[in-house]
């Protein structure tokens, strides 16, 4: 008999027993659920089950130091999933406070960023495919998956059965490896069957050794300049991503990765209704705007850009509603009758197309991306207004498994949720193309332009290594010209400050290629046209060397640390080393603290000068800001009006953005960019915090020979150090993003409030008027720099206490386990320990075969 109920907050709701103890088992996760854990109560003659509530959130406040606002969270229902889709207006009022709310907004962020880049989509319930079962056979389908389910997790109470698994590593590939530990780590996993601490222990380290790191790679290049031929001709498939005319360039991001899969697909994830409908309010405002432009302004454009808003505002229009949005208002241009063609946006699901060929898919997903201005009488509507992004799935393609080749806008968008996806695109990637023509390549303006207007966000806002200048068109060129052409381009990079504030000379590299001549199979010198090089980067990229290590090194110190624990006790020896290990913890974390508080002594100083500069010199700036040498009135009011409605922000979707708050906040980057760059290198190899995480140790190796029977316990530390130390540095690289942005962000929340006071101006003047309240804000608020000096401060103190939290509860926890706990039922694992030995051995090379010889 079965019984459900639900636990919330510790107390049980709706049950009773008669009689009997309750026995009580964990479920890992609910019969038919995929998110709530649950707990099987047992007594004589009944059974319950109790649901226990989802606590990801609860963990998650907890753990961003917010547990004071659990319960308003759980009081609206927040769980996992509504977590990641929380607007502004809904934290407000879930935080009623500012300072909670703003730590809050950046802890998101960074949880949003790292579901983005290091996990698999989840689509099971957000998917809609062409060819998916009726209701019936859905509800046929869930019962047995509920059935089965049920019974699995029944089954894991059951002995398991010993499995054989291959000695011999010498033959094997990296993925054999990895797939025969993985399933070695699994079976040990599941004999833990030990109520104990030690096996709780054990089973969540066995957990905590899945990772995947997928690497991005950013494509970047202006209409025309060859990016989607390149990308074709990487993969080999002529065909797959339209190329076409100058009309044809839209902000659509089109994501390229692998499938394991026969077929071609495309993933198409639209923006929600809720965004459509606000930027066609936007999107009208642009346009009367250009009707209603003041007369006391110049209203000739001479080149400034101030009409892209316009252009752009009718060409979304004009591709989705063809003419008639100029005789419609918003509302009635959200009727259902213009989306009857794409039901997945109107339910907020993923659309996904399926060809046996590039070139079929290609044909599918081209109104999703662009519009083609000669567009026939059967295609008379472009979705690609509505689209936030495509991920175009490609067969047989290896070296794509762990890489996304991403083709990026320039300058993000217009439309707040795919500027958001852009930003967090560009930010993540690890490396980044620039494509352009060959004949212009060393002096081609937009080139440089999209390449230092991203170059903080990719450098000290980011995590790319290596920016790769790829010049198209290749076969036109005699080898001669082509070194030229190379030289030139080098030297004009040495001349770009601002780039190279975020990125050395080794990091930049200079490439010529003919996508052309390649996808034909022409026989091409290798030295001219360059694609295979390319292509062996990205081979590089996706080699999982170090991730197959780091899971080998941890299965390893697991085993270890298992057999370890069920050898005979040796009770002095352990206690000695105890107090040793001990003594030592204290004294590296010690060292550790002292290198980061040097550091971060040097950030105050340089970021004090740059506030003393921004308050002396910042009107100066905002000068140059608000009065551009280069446009006229005219054209300029258009794009000050579009950045104070977008929080100072212009993106034009051609040319250089405007970005007051980056302006405002120029002096304080430029003060701690060099050490910013030095202290958070975006390679993670050459260590943060000038390489004091790396120079953690316990030294564990060299106390292998004196302690000989702890061996194992010690090899087991050894693995841990390394495994916390490789995932600290990369919780370091995502976290230094944002106390790198911290600083234009506090500019930009202090000077919202003028932004909303600019936007309202209307009529006769109004540029006037907009300059006016900009310029007497700013000099009212200057102590704003310093704000955002301190900003800086308190997350780089904060970062310090997680690294050194992080490090002291995970090595003292591990030593308790190691040599503290008492001896406990634990499975004999000698023969995987074995196996696993000549794997980590065979991975480091043969260097550690001389560290253990010990007889298991």
């Amino acid at each position: 008999m079965w019984t459900s109920c639900i636990i919330q907050r510790g107390r049980v709701s709706d049950w009773r027993v008669r009689r009997g103890v309750l026995d009580v088992f964990t479920f890992p996760w609910i019969p038919g659920s995929t998110s709530c854990p649950a707990r099987l109560f047992k007594a004589p003659g009944v059974t319950f089950l109790f649901l226990v509530m989802d606590d990801f959130v609860r963990n998650k406040l907890t753990e961003w130091k917010l547990s004071e606002w659990i319960e308003a969270f759980e009081a609206q229902e927040i769980d996992e999933e509504s977590l990641y889709h929380l607007d502004d207006q809904e934290i407000n009022q879930l935080i009623t406070k500012a300072g909670p709310r703003v730590k809050f907004n950046n802890k998101l962020k960074l949880l949003k960023e790292e579901q983005n880049t290091t996990q698999p989509q989840k689509q099971a319930v957000n998917i809609s495919v062409e060819d998916s079962p009726s209701k019936s056979e859905k509800e046929i389908q869930k019962r047995k998956r509920k059935s089965d389910h049920l019974q699995g997790e029944f089954s894991q109470w059951q002995p398991a059965p010993k499995q054989q698994y291959n000695c011999t590593a010498g033959s094997q590939s990296e993925t054999e490896i990895l797939s025969d530990v993985k399933d070695i780590m699994k079976h040990v996993s599941e004999g833990l069957h030990g109520r104990d601490k030690l096996s709780a222990f054990l089973k969540d380290k066995t957990k905590d050794l899945e990772t995947e790191k997928r690497h991005l790679v950013g494509v970047f290049g202006k209409t025309g300049a060859g990016k989607s031929s390149l990308i074709n001709a990487i993969i080999n498939k002529e065909g797959l991503l339209p190329s076409g005319s100058v009309s044809a360039c839209t902000s659509v991001m089109i994501k390229v990765e692998a499938t394991s899969g026969s077929k071609y697909e495309a993933h198409i994830e639209f923006i929600t209704k809720e965004d459509w409908k606000s930027e066609l309010k936007s999107l009208k405002e642009v346009l009367e705007d250009n009707d209603d432009n003041d007369d006391d302004d110049d209203d000739d454009d001479d080149g400034g850009g101030g009409n892209d808003d316009f252009f752009d505002a009718d060409e979304k229009l004009s591709a989705l509603y063809g003419e008639e949005w100029k005789e419609r208002s918003p509302h009635n241009l959200m009727d259902n009758k213009y989306f009857i063609d794409i039901p997945e946006f109107r339910t907020s699901k993923t659309k996904i197309l399926k060809s046996d060929s590039a070139e079929g898919l290609s044909e599918k997903f081209v109104k999703y991306t662009r519009s083609e201005s000669n567009e026939t009488e059967e295609v008379k509507r472009w979705y690609w207004p509505l689209v936030k992004c495509v991920t175009v799935k490609v067969p047989d393609n290896d070296f794509l498994d762990h890489v996304t080749l991403v083709d990026l806008p320039a300058n993000g968008d217009s439309n707040r949720s795919r500027d958001r996806m852009w930003t967090g695109f560009v930010a993540s990637c690890s490396a980044v193309w620039i494509v352009t023509e060959m004949n212009q390549a060393a002096s081609e303006k937009e080139a440089w332009e999209i390449l230092e207007n991203a170059s903080s966000l990719l450098g000290n806002g980011g995590e790319c290594q290596q920016i790769h200048f790829i010049c198209t068109k290749s076969d036109h060129e005699n080898p001669d010209d082509l070194k030229k052409i190379k030289s030139a381009v080098m030297n004009e990079f040495k001349r770009r400050k601002l780039i190279k504030n975020h990125f050395s000379e080794d990091s930049f590299k200079v490439f010529t290629v003919s996508s052309t001549e390649f996808l034909k199979g022409e026989n091409a010198n290798p030295d001219h046209n360059e694609i295979p090089k390319l292509k062996e980067i990205l081979k590089n990229l996706n080699d999982t060397h170090s991730e197959t290590l780091n899971y080998v090194s941890g299965a390893y110190g697991i085993l270890s640390l298992i057999q370890g624990a069920t050898i005979r006790e040796v009770v002095e020896q352990k206690n000695d080393l105890y107090d040793l290990l001990e003594g030592k913890l204290f004294i590296q974390l010690n060292q550790v603290k002292k290198a980061i508080e040097k550091i971060i002594k040097a950030f105050e100083q340089r970021l004090s000068e740059g506030v003393e500069k921004s308050q002396n010199l910042c009107e100066k700036k905002l000068k140059s800001f608000l009065h551009p040498s280069k446009m006229s009135d005219g054209a300029f009011h258009r794009t000050l009006k579009s950045a104070v409605r977008n929080d100072g922000i212009q993106k034009p979707k051609k040319g250089k953005p405007k970005n007051l708050n980056v302006t405002l906040a120029s002096y304080l980057t430029e003060s701690i960019d060099e050490k910013f760059r030095k202290t958070f290198p975006n390679d993670v190899k050459c260590g943060h915090f000038n390489g004091a995480i790396d120079a953690f140790s316990l030294s564990t190796d060299s106390l292998i020979e004196k302690y000989k029977d702890v061996e194992l316990q010690l090899i087991f530390l050894q693995t841990e150090e390394k495994k916390i130390k490789a995932k600290l540095n990369k919780t370091i690289l995502t976290q230094k993003k944002l106390i790198y942005n911290s600083l234009t962000e506090t500019i930009k929340d202090n000077m919202k409030k003028c932004y909303r006071e600019a936007a309202a101006f209307e009529g006769r003047g109004t540029l006037k008027k907009m300059r006016h309240t900009i310029e007497r804000h700013v000099h009212s608020r200057k102590y704003m720099f310093e704000e955002a000096k301190n900003a800086m401060l308190e997350q780089l103190s904060d970062l310090k206490e997680t690294v050194l939290r992080t490090l002291e509860n995970t090595m003292k926890e591990s030593i308790d386990f190691s040599l503290k706990t008492e001896t406990c039922s634990l499975p004999d694992v000698s023969d995987h320990l074995q196996v696993v030995k000549k794997h980590y051995d065979e991975l480091n090379g043969g260097q550690d075969e001389k560290k253990t010889n010990h007889t298991v």
